[in-house]
């Protein structure tokens, strides 16, 4: 074989548990019950299309043991289908999907950084998925297309009607054409606008052709036409926040954007680091105990050392991409807010997400809510907003999965309802929010500047023809006409370059006073042609367009230049800094390019080495200084409203049955248990609360390090449908909500807080652009008032799409993402009601000042009505007093529970307080003016804090004293009761708290059958209402490291191991540091290389995370370079044989050790007896506080912690164990090799969904080598080792000194001290 040739290896799969019950409901919901029923099973199949030139023996077996399942070896097979060998009764339907040929996928990308790595040349690899359907008849063509659509992506994916025989997708470059402006003048340049869909307005067209025709002379080339269309559009430049604005004939004095910034106004101190520049904020923040390598260059040991943290803040939208597409749209939404973390001054770390989605009518099939209009039409250039729902957060949440950053907070809403002048507004178009925090070394806070000879480098993955034109896009109402340029605009995301990449940016950080980064951009809108021209603003640069790293040698230099091709960012270094940057990158395995060097002429100067022509030749001081001011010309619309009008009859009951049902009301449940909330050990506070850890935080809060108790809290604020109403009252109360969140956590002061103000409008249609005016005043005066700072944000101002005949706004949405310093993360209020045994009451603080407006509420919306007068926030010095009242007990430890009143009223406040706290509440709301319905279901703002019975009087009296309205309005007991009364009159809700709860959890269930296997979701549903608070306990006593070891000179050398993709390393470095252990960070580069050995080591931890992003199954990627490499797969060998070491492998570590072999059997076993980690039963990654039982084994590092049951973080996709022979099965449970069991509330080994996560065997957990030295666990004890990290604690834990995870940990310790004498 000389000429380049795709192989094809057919895999035999297991068929995922949920895919048949999903394709029938599916059909059944598009009324075609008939061809569902046909459906009798359903077999499935993968093809690896492998592109190569010449295998040797060695390399065909190796590749054949990465695609093969190993305990099914005989289920690969090459160029033979399975599917030729099935039979069936009655008629056969096959279809395969896979990859476009128009870019690499991510799986490529990985799977050949694994084939590198075992030394198989193999050039590019795309896995297809093959679907083979039996029916009793022929299915419709109706339901053949309706299956299509549901098993692919149409923007990422295609159907293969036969065998790949080339990857060549037919394009061909196209060459640089010049526009002939100098000739045609503002036609030629009005004519490329139409073809590329630039986004030019008229301004645009007479500034450019001016620019070229009078003062460049000369036409421009498409490259730089392409170039400003991109740079320039109103997604890049945000020319309406910046303008001059025109309201009803009346030019006003202050830009929007101006009015933003006068809430940090100069004469008044703040701890504002960064505002309105850079790419996030940053707020002062303190001196810590942190992470310091020795080295970043290579293996080096970690030691604790001060570093002083600023907190910083991104947020922004990716609302375009994720209506067109919404799972890549969404993950490249995500990957692109993590860059602006990474790129912040000269270089920052990301810590933590905030993830949040509005959209239309859920129109959920089967599932009838009485306020969704059916007739609605919807365009199909873009995504059903439940398809939305569900893929956009399944793209945001498998992006963060794999790059290792958690989520901790987000909201999410969906509204379509046509108002009463006729118009309809709906997030047709909708919106994936995407927020971030992170930290930032307080030296590394100002971006140098450029400086001629300064090298320019790229640092992230290849050039692909994806993304073009996405500024241009994201800036224009979208529809069906557009639907070509749309699908040009989509991204491909890739975490684990992403991970790759933040390594370097990290170790580059951690140089300290050494860090090489001068200056960093992310790449987003513009591709190459934004971020190479804002890297060297305003003294210019050259670059060679032949020096960008390509994946494709068909681009051409426009798509080159303007691509916004992901996981990139651009760098400024000096040349003396190259050779240790090289070398950092090399250990990272990230691929950089040095693409150009700062001349200081002031110009972009693009060459082509390859045919020496030069497409790009701009002045930057024309094209990105200071522009012209564009006028924005609007009116108020005014809309004739009704008053909210609820049917004759209507119950409390009545009204109740439809507020929980609501999407922004009831549970979130079906996207906070995919989404990682535990990785980096650094969350202290994430969405979900109580004993049952219902999502329900007000406040997301994270540590700074784990050696300390100071960090950052976060939370949102955002009333949109108000805003159909009162632009102004919406801005108010959103600042109430936002105020109302972030209050629980224990803040340094409330001037501190500051926000990003992210605004999502259909501005430049009638009407919306002086709502907007409206609301940016309304903000700016009451954030004054309050003293909290705006000190950056985004917008997002085309929230519109074409629905057949009408143009359909979204609400128009502010966002503020507030952030600011906890100075104890410890004091930490959650809304789940705690029951003390002495007794407890609720009270409540009104800030709405008696009103009881019902516009704008959930409660008009499930009745299909907006209201006319909408609740506001009159008086903001009552809110801050509240506030500041509220900070000061929380500080004294005084308040037991507490949760704002906002979406869904009153009532809502106090079932959510119940569910979370799983027990009984007896409520009697005093007698004011207005009906239950109104009192119970308003929304104007306050809250409820849950109190002991002995301290009512004082804490009363506190908010009394400085005129807070607070009022007595209930008990707490244990339970199952809600009793709800308004006035003397008898309670108008007395119902079960369980049958309650289960309406509050209906949509998110219904929503959760459409994502996971429907069994498991059924055994949850219906074992939730038998909860009860997990019964833990500990049969010893966890205390912290003696200080006499954590002092010693010499210390046990422990290597933390990662792989590309591995992301649970750091926290795992902090656990081993805690327990008095020298721990080093080792990559398995470090290995190959030779720059380290494991003859130095006494354990070896191998690391959760996606190594190679688990393309090839979880582990076995990282399992082959070890195997493939006989040096380091010796030294491995040799380690594990020495009885003086340990091992411990987690999550993905797990994986690995058992296709290493190395537990259960000390002596190893055939591949074809060794247990794997297959997919969990719930078809999900899963992310759960898990309940575990401590079992009696060899298992060196459990000693003395057997009995014990305690909860745990899993965050896994493949976790469950699985014996290929029972017989291997039988021996670790007689040999007591299972060391830890999933176990439900009352202790007992389970097999029951949720307890036990992934349905492993017995409620199997971990295994262990049969003399314990070597153990393998799913969950992540390295996430829990403090006692902060826990989620929630029994009342009776409260005192313990140090997490009792970290006994696990000290163990370790213990043993290689016995075993050193």
């Amino acid at each position: 074989m000389t000429e380049q040739t795709i192989v094809h290896y057919y895999r035999k799969t297991e068929t995922s548990h949920s895919l048949l019950p999903s394709c029938q409901e599916q059909l059944s919901s598009l009324g075609l019950q008939e061809d569902a029923n046909k459906i009798s099973a359903i077999e499935t199949e993968s093809c690896f299309n492998v592109l190569i030139t010449e295998l040797s023996d060695i390399q065909k077996n190796r590749l054949e043991w990465l695609l093969a399942e190993t305990f099914e070896k005989n289920h690969l097979q090459l160029e033979k289908s399975f599917f030729d060998d099935s039979t069936a009764n009655g008629s056969v339907w096959q279809v395969e999907f896979g990859p476009r040929m128009t870019f690499t996928s991510a799986f490529s990308s990985n799977a050949c950084s694994i084939c590198k790595a075992c030394d198989i040349p193999v050039d590019r690899l795309e896995l297809s998925k093959r679907y083979r359907f039996v029916s009793a008849e022929p299915l419709s063509d109706s339901a053949v297309s309706a299956l299509k659509a549901m098993l692919h992506d149409r923007m990422t994916e295609e159907e293969y009607t036969k065998a790949l025989t080339t990857f060549d997708s037919g394009a061909q470059p196209e060459p640089v054409i010049t526009v002939p402006i100098m000739e045609q003048g503002r036609a030629a340049l009005e004519r490329i606008n139409e073809e590329r869909g630039l986004g030019f307005d008229d301004f645009d067209l007479d500034y450019y052709t001016k620019l070229f025709k009078e003062k460049l002379g000369r036409n421009p080339t498409d490259v730089e036409c392409f170039d400003m269309g991109q740079s320039n559009s109103e997604h890049s430049r945000h020319w309406f926040f910046g303008g001059k604005m025109v309201i009803d004939g009346e030019e006003k004095k202050d830009t929007l954007f101006k009015m933003v910034k006068e809430t940090l106004p100069e004469d008044v101190p703040n701890n504002s680091v960064i505002a309105f520049h850079d790419n996030s904020s940053a707020i002062e923040g303190y001196e810590c105990d942190a992470l310091r390598p020795t080295s970043t260059s290579k293996a080096g040991s970690v030691k604790i050392g001060k570093q002083t943290l600023h907190p910083i803040l991104t947020a922004e939208t990716h609302n375009f991409p994720s209506g067109v597409a919404p799972f890549p749209g969404a993950e490249t939404g995500t990957g692109g807010r993590l860059r602006d973390v990474m790129a912040t001054g000269r270089g920052a770390y990301p810590v933590a997400g905030i993830s949040s989605y509005c959209v239309g009518n859920l129109q959920i099939p089967g599932y009838e809510l009485p306020w969704e209009d059916k007739t609605f039409v919807y365009p199909s250039n873009l995504a059903a907003p439940m398809d939305i729902e569900i893929k956009a957060s399944d793209g945001a949440s498998d992006y963060g999965n794999k790059y290792g950053e958690p989520v901790i907070h987000g909201f999410t809403r969906s509204f379509g309802q046509r108002l009463p002048n006729g118009e309809r507004f709906e997030w047709v178009k909708p919106i994936m929010f995407s927020a971030g925090v992170g930290q930032m070394d307080a030296r590394f806070s100002t971006k140098g500047e450029p400086e001629n000879g300064m090298l320019v480098i790229k640092i992230g993955g290849p050039c692909y023809r994806i993304g073009i034109g996405g500024g241009a896009a994201s800036s224009r109402v979208q529809s069906a006409e557009n639907a070509d340029l749309d699908f040009d605009a989509v991204q491909r995301g890739d975490a684990e370059m992403e991970n790759r990449m933040n390594r370097l940016m990290r170790a580059c950080c951690d140089l300290g006073d050494k860090n090489p980064i001068v200056s960093v951009h992310d790449q987003g809108a513009g591709g190459n042609g934004n971020i190479l021209k804002e890297l060297v603003e305003p003294v210019g640069a050259s670059y060679d367009i032949r020096k960008v790293n390509v994946g494709d040698d068909t681009l051409s230099v426009l798509e080159i230049w303007g691509a916004e091709y992901q996981e990139n960012n651009g760098l400024l270094i000096r040349p003396k800094d190259r050779e240790m940057f090289e070398e950092m990158a090399r250990r990272e395995n990230c691929p950089i390019a040095i693409v150009g060097e700062v001349t200081g002429d002031g110009r972009v100067v693009v060459h082509d080495s390859r045919d020496g022509t030069t497409p790009v030749d701009l002045p930057l001081d024309l094209v990105l200084g200071k522009m012209p001011q564009k006028t924005f010309v609007d009116n108020h619309v005014e809309v004739k409203l009704s008053p909210l009008k609820l049917p004759e009859g209507t119950t409390v009951m009545d009204a109740l049955d439809r507020v929980l049902r609501l999407l922004s009301v009831g549970s979130k449940r079906f996207l906070v248990h995919k989404v990682d909330r535990s990785v980096t050990g650094l969350c202290a506070q994430q969405q979900c609360v109580g004993p049952l850890q219902l999502p329900l935080s007000n406040v997301g809060v994270t540590a700074h390090t784990h050696f300390g108790t100071t960090g950052t809290a976060v939370a949102c604020g955002e009333q949109p449908i108000k805003g159909l109403i009162d632009s102004a009252a919406m801005a108010r109360m959103t600042v109430a909500e936002a105020m109302t969140n972030i209050v629980w956590a224990k803040i340094s002061k409330i001037e501190d807080i500051k926000a990003s103000g992210n605004w999502m409008y259909a501005a430049k249609l009638p009407g919306e652009g002086a709502k907007m005016w409206d609301a940016c005043v309304a903000l700016r005066d009451c954030l004054l008032e309050l003293g909290v700072g705006i000190d950056g944000g985004k917008d997002s101002l085309s929230m519109a799409a074409r629905c057949g005949d009408e143009v359909t706004k979204a609400p128009g949405e502010l966002t503020m993402t507030c952030y600011v310093t906890c100075p104890d993360i410890t004091k930490t209020v959650t809304p789940d009601l705690k029951c003390p045994p002495n007794g407890s009451k609720l009270l409540f603080i009104d800030l709405g000042g008696g009103k009881k407006r019902m516009g704008g509420t959930a409660l008009a919306q499930v009745y299909s009505q907006i209201g006319n007068e909408c609740p506001d926030i009159e008086d903001i010095s009552v809110l801050k007093k509240a506030m500041e009242v509220t900070q000061d007990l929380i500080d004294k430890r005084c308040i037991l529970a507490g949760h704002d009143r906002s979406d869904g009223g009153l009532v809502t406040t106090l079932l959510e307080m119940a569910f979370a706290g799983n027990c009984s509440i007896d409520v009697t709301i005093p007698s004011t003016d207005g009906s239950e319905i109104e009192v119970l279901f308003n929304e104007e703002s306050g809250f409820v804090i849950e109190v002991e019975d002995s301290d009512v009087e004082a804490i009363s009296t506190a908010y009394s004293d400085v005129g807070v309205p607070v009022s007595e309005i209930g008990s707490v007991s244990t339970g199952d009761s809600i009793k709800i009364a308004v006035g003397s009159a008898s309670p108008c809700i007395d119902e079960k708290m369980t049958v309650l709860r289960d309406v509050w959890e209906a949509t998110s269930f219904k929503l959760e059958h459409r994502q996971r296997n429907p069994k498991c979701v059924v055994q949850e549903e219906e074992g939730l209402k038998h909860r009860q608070a997990p019964q833990w306990k500990l049969t010893f006593d966890p205390t912290p490291t003696d200080e006499s070891i954590m002092k010693l000179e010499s210390k046990h050398k422990v290597a933390i191991l990662r792989q590309e993709g591995s992301n649970g390393d750091r926290e795992m470095i902090s656990a081993f540091l805690a327990a008095g252990f020298d721990a080093w960070d080792v990559t398995v580069s470090d290995l190959l290389n030779g720059v380290v050995t494991l003859e130095q080591f006494r354990g070896i931890v191998f690391v959760g995370g996606f190594s190679f992003a688990d393309v090839l199954d979880s582990g076995k990627g990282w399992a082959g370079v070890i195997k493939f490499n006989e040096n380091v797969f010796k030294q491995f060998q040799d380690f594990r044989k020495r009885s003086d070491t340990f091992s411990l492998g987690v999550c993905n570590g797990c994986q690995l050790m058992a296709l290493l072999g190395w537990i259960p059997s000390q002596e190893g076993l055939p591949e074809d007896k060794q247990p794997r980690l297959l997919h969990n039963d719930s078809g999900k990654f899963e992310s759960r506080f898990s309940s575990v039982r401590i079992e009696s084994s060899p298992a060196i590092m459990l000693k003395g912690m057997e009995g014990s049951s305690l909860g745990v973080w899993v965050a896994h996709g493949e976790g469950r164990f699985f014996f290929p022979d029972e017989s291997v099965h039988e021996s670790v449970k007689q040999n007591n090799q299972i060391p830890i069991r999933y176990v439900n509330d009352i202790n007992e080994a389970t097999e029951e969904y949720p307890f036990n996560p992934n349905g492993s065997p017995g409620g199997i957990a971990a295994l262990c080598s049969d003399d314990g030295r070597h153990l393998a666990m799913m969950p992540h004890p390295e996430r829990v080792f403090t006692t902060w990290q826990w989620p929630w604690t029994p009342a009776e834990w409260k005192d313990l000194k140090a997490g009792p995870w970290l006994q696990m940990f000290q163990n370790a310790r213990d043993f290689c001290e016995r075993s050193s004498t």
